[in-house]
């Protein structure tokens, strides 16, 4: 069965950076919108960015803009969420997800949801 996997979480200081990697097997999503999703203690769940099945298109909530990006190499079946300038705010679990909707940009029909890799940002 498809199966993706998180890696590259961990504890980084406010201002810090992460670099966070989603490895997927069982199939190939190279015609998938993939993207990040975040969920914080006590908090729901919060979409984070989006990537086009090429590349091409990209996008990100608010909070997010200018500080982190999301990228994808499809002969490696990987998506990747650059993090830069990080916040205490930041703080959460991060979620690989998929969405086959070549239309979707903050992935409402989710198939595919990794396991999470903890990100700590301390202030």
């Amino acid at each position: 069965q498809a199966q993706l996997v998180e890696s590259g979480g961990g504890l980084v200081q406010a201002g810090g950076s992460l670099r966070l990697s989603c490895a997927a097997s069982g199939r190939t999503f190279s015609s998938y919108v993939m993207g990040w999703f975040r969920q914080a203690p006590g908090q729901e769940r919060e979409f984070v960015a989006s990537i086009s099945w090429n590349g091409g298109r990209t996008y990100y909530t608010d909070s997010v803009k200018g500080r982190f990006t999301i990228s994808r190499d499809n002969a490696k079946n990987t998506i990747y969420l650059q993090m830069n300038s990080l916040k205490p705010e930041d703080t959460a679990v991060y979620y690989c997800a998929a969405d086959p909707r070549p239309t979707a940009q903050t992935m409402g029909v989710v198939v595919s949801w990794g396991q999470g890799t903890q990100v700590t940002v301390s202030s």
